[in-house]
């Protein structure tokens, strides 16, 4: 694929196609450029064309999104795959591309930046050592385009040092940025800061100035993030006293009008509040001599922003700052003053828990958005979360003094609503004082699991929370009954029993409330106390019997709550619908007809356009609850169940809807399970032609549930990603299918196993191949083992053992996977003649392992060079492979006879013995080490035998 005109025209017309309405053109399209990109010149072609002038803007642009979609996918060269780009265009695409990123528009330029990322995370610095000097030279040209391009390229380099674990390998990496970047980046902060007071009034240099500011801030949270680097400890001075003159900036040319997005000056003062809080809580002892200054500015900045929601990313990151300097014993004196924790709580936090006008219409007009923020943990940086934070913080050191200067604030708010019900709001904010105050420890799975003796949550759910959740009128103060909804499921943990059971009747009743935000509450929190577990861990709190008695309601309350509008898809309402199904078992029955029609409709609705992910998986749960349910009681329902899930499950197939299909497949599993006549139905078998299409192996959430039905052993025991389902496959065989359909194909598997061993070893691939050695063992013998081996090299089974069973046997995990091994190697040891003659002199050795299997723990090291291959960044759009737990099979015990391998050993040896009379004992006292012998003579005595 050579670099011509015709072919940058023939490029074109196939991406102006891929953008087409029409989804037949589109996705034709999509396939041909797909076909083509492990040509050679591909990758060069698209950035070519991104360049060429005279080509429309969109055509540019969708050239530099297919460009680094393209290096997301094939950049990272893996084992299984080999490498997919040419080398020389690798070598193009790295002198190229940073030229092209800085010179092309803002649009293309945030994609080329993406692209240098996503190749440097592979390549730098190693691969690519000239990337960073390329970029740092940058720095002189003094033009703030180029110099924000290199900025925008290096904040998306380095913010991975965020969040990457700690490895020599990462220390390396960050070493030689710091010695070739720290110093002119600090330059270049010296300079910025000198043009900022040059540009002053000039609107345009200042605006460009300060976006650089903004990355030059986010670089640094970057570049201090692992560990306090020398070069910046020795500058601290500089880089500080910049800080604060940006924290006290103001001025009006970047004062924004708009009274949401926040402007550049909110953006760079809010990323030092993140700056400065990093280095409160990491590097306190260098930072302390400056921290003063900073608790200072950051308070007069807290006590001078307004309300204003392009404030709230500021505030919060402020807010936050004062937080993690309030946990840290070292500066408890800034706080221990009582004035000054009355003053904290008056201009600080109860200001920012006040619920505004923009929550309000939040509330209304973006409920989704509103329940993200405030039940799914993705409220970090608003107001109210980073309050109640500093609340928790200062409860640390001052519990006491906290919660009676603030006790004072609740009870002035609840009597204010108590005069006036028409001020709610204040009883909003009492909602939330007294969920900080009280708060001292919490999960997402259980709630508040510690809270304060000192706050009397149970007297407040009593007298506040139970008349919000009880009153008549279910439409009446929503965000209140949010509230109450709200606390009853953060405290479900802590509140007795008798509160949760009576409070599900008013949950249920809340269904019905018209707001979003209150009825998807109501149907989280159902499902919430349905998960409550007795204080002893091992019964749900909630049993059958009380909730038995609402049953119908429950289900019905739920199935209603799915047409509210906006709630077609609810996500929390089909949870809570699983949830109820699963609690209530056989008492579903006798509404089962109407929730299998409810659940089959939205599943043809849903499958034309796939786009709630967890809504459609708890949907497929419940339909799995549904036929488990059923089927159990009623064997013959499966019949109905097919007759309304096939056509549904046809056209999924049909359609190729990449996100259903695994669900599919473990549901099609599922159902062929219930089918007790020992044959497969012909439904099913019209299937099968179909599950053999390369397409559906090539794509990883496809082959756990396909291994249900059949497999490709081949294809997966070459993958590292997906060699244990080979594995599993290949045990189902050798278990179930008749010995003389599978013996003339078992030299060849054994060939592929040793193959992939030699070319490719993992922790993981060596327990799997014990495990299919042990079972194999049982299955067919163990001569059939020894023979099989020895037959691709001669004497190759002593290598086994002494390279895999002695050296690994004990990394096998799984009790069941143990036991397997356990009498797998027994049987070898007692049963087979090859190895009590040729391997006589490892028989020993070889029980050794096997006693170490049955009494030592699982051995959990694994190679430090070793990672095993994670599924991401996978070619093209693909949902990844999501269990669904009701749909699970139970574990097949192909040794369900052994009860005590113990046992099951001393009785082997006994029978060995006999059969060799002198030659066990003078075996196991020569060659078994002292412990292991008298394991040996335990099993012996609890068997009643005798070697």
């Amino acid at each position: 694929m050579e670099v011509t005109d015709s072919n940058l025209q023939s490029l074109a017309g196939y991406l102006e196609q891929t953008l087409s309405p029409d989804a037949s053109i589109r996705k034709a399209a999509e396939k041909f450029l797909e076909s083509v990109e492990g040509s050679q010149n591909y990758p060069v072609l698209l950035l070519t064309l991104l360049d060429k002038d005279g080509v429309p803007v969109h055509l540019r642009v969708s050239s530099a999104v297919t460009f680094k979609n393209y290096t997301k996918r094939c950049w990272r060269v893996t084992e299984d795959e080999g490498d997919k780009i040419h080398r020389n265009d690798r070598t193009t695409i790295k002198q190229r591309i940073v030229g092209l990123m800085l010179k092309s528009p803002d649009q293309i330029q945030k994609q080329l930046s993406d692209a240098i990322s996503i190749i440097g995370r592979e390549d730098f610095p190693d691969k690519w050592p000239d990337l960073l000097q390329e970029m740092v030279t940058k720095f002189q040209t003094g033009d703030f385009h180029v110099i924000n391009g290199i900025l925008i390229t290096a904040h998306s380099l380095f913010k991975r040092y965020r969040h990457e674990f700690k490895s020599q390998q990462l220390w390396a990496e960050i070493k030689f940025v710091l010695d070739n970047f720290a110093q002119p980046f600090t330059e270049l902060f010296n300079a910025t800061m000198e043009l900022a007071k040059t540009h002053a009034e000039d609107p345009v240099a200042l605006k460009v100035i300060f976006s650089s500011i903004v990355l030059i801030c986010k670089i640094f949270y970057s570049l201090n993030f692992q560990d306090l680097p020398e070069y910046f400890e020795d500058n601290m001075g500089i880089w500080m006293n910049h800080f604060l003159t940006l924290l006290s900036a103001d001025n009006k040319i970047l004062r924004t009008q708009d009274e949401e997005e926040a402007g550049l000056l909110e953006q760079v003062k809010s990323q030092i509040c993140d700056n400065v809080a990093l280095y409160a809580q990491k590097y306190d002892e260098e930072f302390s001599p400056q921290l003063p200054s900073f608790v200072t500015a950051i308070w007069n900045l807290l006590t001078s922003t307004g309300q204003q929601v392009k404030y709230d990313m500021l505030v919060s990151n402020a807010i936050q700052f004062l937080a993690s300097v309030a946990e840290r014993p070292s500066y408890k004196s800034l706080f221990e003053d009582p004035s000054t924790l009355a003053s904290i709580c008056e201009k600080v936090i109860v200001p920012n828990m006040q619920f505004r006008d923009a929550d309000e219409e939040l509330f209304e007009d973006n409920p989704d958005e509103y329940i993200r923020r405030d039940i799914e943990g993705s409220d970090v940086d608003t107001r109210r979360r980073s309050a109640c934070d500093l609340v928790q913080a200062l409860s640390k050191s001052f519990e006491g003094p906290v919660i009676q200067n603030f006790s004072q604030y609740v009870a002035g708010l609840l009597e204010e609503y108590g005069k006036n019900p028409s001020s709610w709001k204040s009883k909003d904010v009492a909602y939330y004082l007294v969920t900080s105050l009280a708060a001292k420890g919490q999960t997402q799975k259980h709630g508040i699991t510690t809270a304060s003796s000192l706050v009397n949550t149970a007297d407040f759910f009593t007298t506040q929370v139970v008349p919000d959740l009880q009153a008549a009128d279910v439409n009446a103060n929503p965000i209140l009954k949010a509230d109450a909804i709200k606390f009853l499921m953060v405290f479900r943990s802590q509140l007795p029993k008798e509160a949760l059971v009576a409070s599900l009747p008013c949950l249920m009743k809340l269904l019905k409330a018209t707001s979003l935000v209150v009825h998807s509450y109501a149907a989280h929190t159902i499902e919430r106390l349905l998960m409550v577990r007795t204080p002893d861990g091992k019964t749900a709190a909630i049993s059958l019997a009380d909730i038995q008695p609402l049953s119908t309601d429950l289900i019905s309350g739920l199935i209603e709550g799915l047409n509210h509008p906006g709630s077609a898809e609810n996500e929390y309402i089909m949870k809570a619908l699983m949830r109820s199904m699963s609690a209530l078992q056989e008492h579903i029955l006798t509404v089962i007809q109407q929730v299998m029609g409810v659940l089959t409709q939205k599943l043809i609705i849903v499958s034309k356009n796939p786009s709630k992910p967890q809504f459609n998986h708890y949907l497929f749960e419940s339909l799995c609850i549904g036929i488990r349910t059923t089927c159990k009681h009623q064997p013959q329902a499966i019949f109905t169940f097919e007759e309304a899930l096939f056509k549904p499950f046809t056209d999924i197939l049909q359609a190729d809807v990449q996100e259903f299909i695994p669900y599919v497949f473990q549901i099609l599993s599922l159902l062929i399970d219930y089918h007790t006549s020992g044959t497969v139905p012909d439904t099913y078998m019209a299937l099968f032609p179909h599950l053999l299409a390369p397409a559906l192996w090539e794509r990883p959430g496809n082959i756990p549930p396909l291994n249900g039905l059949l497999g490709v052993f081949q294809k997966l025991i070459a993958s590292k990603a997906n060699d244990h389902e080979g594995f599993y496959l290949l045990n189902s065989i050798i278990q179930h299918m008749p010995k003389e359909v599978v013996s003339q194909y078992i030299k060849n598997i054994f060939i592929l196993l040793f193959q992939r061993l030699s070319s490719s070893k993992t922790t993981k691939y060596i327990k799997s191949l014990l495990l299919f050695f042990c079972l194999f063992a049982i299955q067919y013998g163990p001569d059939a083992l020894i023979q099989n081996v020895d037959g691709i090299q001669a004497n190759m089974f002593g290598m086994v053992i002494e390279k895999l069973f002695l050296q690994d046997l004990q990394k096998v995990s799984g009790s069941l996977e143990r036991k397997i091994c356990a009498v797998g190697v027994t049987n070898v040891l007692t049963e087979s003649s090859l190895m009590f003659q040729t391997y006589n002199a490892m028989w020993a050795q070889f029980l050794q392992g096997l006693i170490s299997l049955i009494e030592l723990p699982e051995d959990t090291n694994v190679p430090d060079d070793e990672h095993f291959i994670e599924i991401e960044d996978t070619p093209g759009y693909q949902t990844a492979y999501s269990q669904l737990a009701f749909a699970g099979k139970k574990e097949h015990d192909p040794v369900a006879e052994v009860t005590d391998v113990k046992i099951n050993l001393a009785r082997q040896l006994h029978k060995l013995s006999a059969a060799h009379p002198g030659k066990v004992p003078a075996l196991i006292s020569a060659g078994l080490q002292a412990e292991a012998q008298t394991f040996v003579q335990q099993y012996l005595t609890a068997a009643g035998v005798t070697v």
